[in-house]
């Protein structure tokens, strides 16, 4: 994720292309009354959000458009996959509770690998629109865009689906598990 240029070269866009058309098709249900011609057209004009979808995509986000933003003027894609994206995985939250670790620090954080990939983290509301759309995280869990009271006390915020219900927890912000990651959300 270190490229500096954020761009793909026209066989990466071939291929990011056809892999977001065919996730969009044949999921239907999470963008009724979307055209796959309008999201392309301005995808291919915005060859930067095109490098950020590459790299949701990379980390095995699964990035989908789950809305469209009409007074903005944007679509809005969110990972998408099962589980919180395996290549997300093992992070703390923020680079402050990086530094804070004294040992077996983990190689990254969300909050830090959410902006070298041109993507937001999303908020606990976000997290629970896409809840409507799916089941996701029932085996793993989350970060979530964490209000600044709760982070300033040292604490982050999770989210996961259990018993068919979309829970909320509290974390030290420095912690990091194998099954925590974070989704992500690009508007183009």
């Amino acid at each position: 994720m270190e490229n500096e240029q954020r761009t793909l070269s026209p066989e990466q866009r071939v291929v990011i292309l056809g892999i977001l058309k065919n996730r969009f098709e044949e999921n239907m249900d999470r963008h009724k009354g979307l055209k796959w011609a309008n999201i392309q057209a301005i995808l291919e004009s915005n060859v930067e959000k095109m490098w950020s979808l590459h790299e949701m995509e990379i980390t095995g986000g699964e990035p989908d458009v789950i809305n469209h933003d009409k007074k903005a003027g944007e679509y809005l894609f969110v990972d998408c996959s099962a589980e919180s994206p395996k290549g997300r995985r093992n992070v703390c939250y923020d680079r402050e509770a990086l530094v804070s670790r004294k040992e077996h620090k983990p190689q990254n954080s969300a909050v830090d690998m959410a902006a070298a990939m041109g993507i937001e983290l999303l908020t606990e509301e976000q997290y629970r629109e896409l809840q409507k759309l799916g089941n996701f995280d029932t085996k793993t869990s989350s970060w979530v865009k964490t209000p600044v009271n709760i982070r300033r006390l040292g604490g982050a915020l999770f989210c996961d689906r259990r018993y068919d219900t979309v829970f909320v927890y509290h974390n030290g912000a420095e912690s990091y598990y194998a099954v925590r990651g974070f989704r992500g959300m690009l508007r183009v």
